[in-house]
């Protein structure tokens, strides 16, 4: 949908817990922009995320400021404490009932990897969730993904024209990976901006105990 005198716009949305935010998502987002037109792409690092209770992540202050230090030289990113300051579980459609409130003259389009996106349909609410927003499934160029958006699309009706494709060169990275070479005292260095690196590094993250 084009913009229609300021008053409808797209914008996006890049969930995750940004532990750490990488080159992959940074590119993921900015390709995205480009491609589906959006005016600017909102992070939403999550609170306090269901689907990975078993594992131990981050603080959410700590992930919150090292996507603020990652996207603060980009006009077009911005950053929301949403999921940071609600209590309780994460789920992905609180978030998006609130910015529809919050955004009533925008379309949402939410970014997610093409592995999350293949679970979409057993998350919490997931028909409303379908209804509330646009899903851009980002994968990396050679990973097959094609098939599970065709299955998808016939199983459920109502995602049709809801989801699209997008490949990014640079998903090869990816945040488990960063820790890995952190606790294994290797480079990170061009994995992630520089001042997310200095952050790691100041606050000790992911160092072997």
């Amino acid at each position: 949908m084009e913009d229609t005198g300021g008053k409808v716009y797209r914008l996006g949305v890049m969930g995750g817990t940004f532990d750490p935010i990488h080159y992959g998502h940074l590119v993921a987002a900015e390709t995205a922009r480009i491609e589906f037109r959006l005016r600017q792409v909102l992070f939403v690092p999550t609170g306090n995320p269901p689907h990975k209770q078993e594992k131990k992540i981050s603080p959410g202050e700590l992930r919150f400021e090292m996507v603020r230090r990652a996207v603060a030289d980009n006009p077009n990113f911005s950053l929301s404490r949403l999921e940071i300051e609600r209590q309780g579980p994460s789920y992905t459609i609180d978030t998006l009932r609130i910015l529809r409130k919050d955004h009533p003259e925008s379309d949402l389009y939410f970014i997610t990897g093409t592995d999350a996106l293949r679970e979409i349909f057993f998350w919490h609410e997931a028909a409303e969730i379908l209804k509330l927003t646009n899903f851009v499934a980002v994968s990396r160029p050679g990973y097959e993904a094609r098939d599970f958006l065709e299955q998808a699309r016939k199983e459920h009706p109502e995602a049709q024209g809801r989801i699209s494709l997008l490949e990014v060169p640079a998903l090869a990275i990816s945040s488990t990976d960063v820790r890995a070479r952190v606790g294994r005292g290797q480079s990170i260095r061009y994995l992630l901006p520089e001042a997310v690196r200095r952050f790691i590094e100041e606050k000790a993250l992911y160092r072997m105990t």
